[in-house]
């Protein structure tokens, strides 16, 4: 969003010498203004910004920062971003800004890994699943322009006479019409293919369902040692790796074992490398019971057992 804004984007953080002289110039200018790294609590100083402090002086409206009054330029932005797994905001803060959640969730990541496994495994079938996807878009916005033309066409006749008697809007109706009826066939057309493309996307689910599960399992560990941090884009690469390195074999059912299996190995060789040597066990176990969760083969009363000891009365 940043390259396409004609002003530019700016990036700091609170932490840097010149974040004031920064926010100035792109209040003025109508730049965008992106800080990093913010904690659960903000600085007094964005009080201005954050609580849109505007105040009107003739034709033009300005804001106050620290010890300069400044003209608004309202294409100005600021957008703030944290690293914190779990940040917990004020009621305070939570009603200056607009918080927005982008952290992974298990089935958003289940999806981005059947993604990447698709076009690894079927390049054609996943770049043809894309363009139905853009093509659809297309349509909307089609359908979207032309009723907007039709109701502009509409508004400008005064009296229904007029309409009868507008040629440009009997023509545009016939264009509407037609163009409709096309789209309505490629649409119906494009669901049928979509339909078929996804039976076979759906079959390769258990292993972006097992890739899911590993990357989360691997995330759980900085809480073990903060130094244990592994990025999506690592583990999307060492998943594309794992991919093309195992055994290639046509039956679906045999790939997806062998595809689970890889990559659950490579996983596990390539994160205890940067394991403390007295982790290795816990991670091991934590991996085992992860999978297990998935494939639903623990007993949850005997691994509360497990985790809490006996807790009342034990059934016979």
């Amino acid at each position: 969003m940043g390259k396409e804004h004609g002003e530019g984007l700016d990036v700091f953080k609170l932490s840097d010498s010149g974040l004031i002289k920064g926010l100035e110039n792109a209040i003025s200018m109508g730049r965008w203004v992106l800080l990093e790294n913010i904690g659960e609590n903000l600085d007094p100083s964005l009080e201005p910004i954050l609580l849109q402090q505007l105040t009107k002086q003739g034709t033009s409206w300005t804001l106050k920062l620290a010890d300069r009054t400044l003209q608004y330029n309202f294409n100005f932005k600021l957008f703030l971003t944290t690293t914190l797994p779990n940040p917990h905001y004020s009621p305070e803060t939570s009603v200056k800004v607009t918080i927005l959640n982008f952290a992974i969730t298990p089935n958003g990541l289940e999806e981005q890994m059947l993604n990447l496994l698709v076009q690894l495994e079927m390049p054609e079938l996943q770049t043809k699943k894309n363009q139905i996807v853009e093509d659809n878009a297309r349509f909307a916005r089609i359908l979207y322009e032309l009723e907007d033309k039709i109701l502009a066409a509409l508004s400008e006749a005064e009296e229904i006479a007029d309409l009868l008697k507008d040629d440009n809007l009997i023509n545009l109706l016939d264009e509407s019409k037609k163009t409709s009826d096309e789209i309505a066939v490629r649409q119906a057309e494009s669901k049928v293919t979509e339909k078929e493309i996804d039976v076979t996307r759906e079959g390769f689910r258990p292993v972006a369902f097992r890739a899911s599960l590993l990357f989360f399992c691997i995330v759980d560990l900085n809480t073990i040692d903060p130094m244990y941090q592994y990025s999506l884009q690592w583990f999307q690469r060492l998943f594309g790796s794992a991919v093309d390195k195992s055994e290639p074999t046509e039956v679906v059912e045999d790939r997806i074992a062998i595809l689970n299996d890889f990559v659950t190995v490579s996983l596990y060789r390539n994160v205890c490398r940067s394991l403390f040597e007295k982790h290795k066990l816990l991670f091991s176990f934590l991996l085992c019971t992860k999978i297990l969760f998935g494939n639903e083969e623990i007993d949850m009363a005997e691994w509360r057992y497990f985790l809490a000891g006996p807790s009342g009365q034990i059934e016979e």
